[in-house]
């Protein structure tokens, strides 16, 4: 594995765990039922 792939490889999990950490601290912050209200709406606009 060259060094350009691995680093590419990180960058893509820093950048994950970051809007993981963002998703999850909206959900603290202003409650789980707001958060799956956003979420379904999504997955209805999708459908």
């Amino acid at each position: 594995m060259t060094y350009p792939t691995l680093f590419k490889i990180a960058a893509a999990g820093i950048v994950l765990a970051m809007i993981g950490g963002w998703g999850m601290g909206m959900w603290f912050e202003r409650g789980a039922a707001l958060f799956l209200a956003l979420a379904e709406t999504g997955l209805a606009w999708c459908l």
